[in-house]
């Protein structure tokens, strides 16, 4: 195996963003993105999950209250959405917010999917024909394809963007995380671990990018941490974990003042995370505080 040491020794340091997940409700959005841009965060995270808050309309809002944060989606349920929809939503967005905005999408969480109908019997192939399709409505080519799961005949957007985002896909097992490097344009990993674990992802990633046209010099990885500070840190965060199918454990959340935690960033980004999205824990009593100390206090030891 690459040691990830040899692939990131002359990157910069991580983005670091903020994210915006559906147990905080809409009407909290517009706060809360607009501390993350004027505490200077590089990026802001809204989630599309069922049933709870749509990932579009969230990042429409949060682009449209900003003028300078990126906004990311994670992630926009494959199942969930025809091909077509998404790229006219994600191309309308980019053409009204350029170059601000991180759409993702994803398998989407099994059971949900079987809820509305539309679990696919093969999640891996569902992804790699949106994924691949998506691409390709976004450059602005016109479209037919007969998969299994996605079909389209001369589909070409009237408006593509200029310059298409970056596509994130993501995903946690092994094969995912290869289709993630294949396809995407950036990968989201869902959380951090040790760095044994998340390493072997990261190198998972990068090895199955090295396959596509550029290789994976620009293959974006972003991976989310629970975070929390004060004098009862981490207990929240280990209170927090198993919500999220998470234990306590090496490299999983993060507790700390803002030195602690800027180490945490700065060790995800040595194992290759170009990206790295702090989600405070359920029961922060003060979220635009939490964002504006993550902004203000742990941002600039960054570098």
């Amino acid at each position: 195996m690459t040691s990830t040491a040899d692939n990131t020794s002359a990157t910069p340091p991580p983005r670091l963003g903020v994210a915006f997940v559906p147990v905080v409700p809409p009407e909290r959005l517009r706060s809360l993105v607009v501390a993350a841009e004027q505490s200077g965060l590089d990026d802001f995270w809204v989630w599309e999950d069922c049933f709870k808050e749509s990932g579009v309309a969230s990042a429409a809002a949060a682009l449209a209250w900003t003028e300078r944060i990126r906004v990311g989606i994670g992630l926009m349920p494959a199942p969930l959405r025809n091909v077509a929809l998404t790229a006219m939503e994600i191309a309308t967005l980019e053409r009204m917010f350029p170059g601000r905005l991180l759409p993702g999408v994803g398998h989407g969480v099994q059971d949900w999917m079987g809820q509305v109908g539309n679990r696919a019997a093969s999640p891996l192939t569902l992804l790699r024909e949106y994924s691949t399709a998506l691409r390709r409505l976004l450059h602005g080519e016109k479209v037919t394809v007969e998969g299994k799961y996605v079909n389209l005949t001369d589909v070409q957007l009237d408006w593509p963007p200029a310059t298409p985002p970056k596509l994130y896909v993501g995903g946690e097992g092994p094969k995912t995380l290869k289709l993630t490097g294949e396809v995407g344009d950036g990968s989201m990993l869902s959380w951090a671990g040790s760095d044994e674990e998340l390493g072997s992802r990261v190198q998972l990633v990068l090895e199955a990018a090295r396959s596509k046209p550029g290789g994976a010099a620009g293959h974006e990885i972003s991976v989310g941490q629970i975070a929390a500070t004060g004098p009862d840190a981490q207990a929240r965060v280990d209170a927090e974990l198993p919500i999220w199918g998470r234990r306590p454990g090496p490299g999983n959340g993060i507790a700390g003042d803002a030195e602690a935690i800027a180490a945490d960033v700065r060790r995800l980004g040595a194992l290759g995370c170009s990206t790295v999205i702090l989600q405070a824990t359920s029961d922060e009593p003060d979220i635009e505080g939490f964002i504006r100390f993550l902004g203000q206090e742990v941002r600039p030891l960054l570098g």
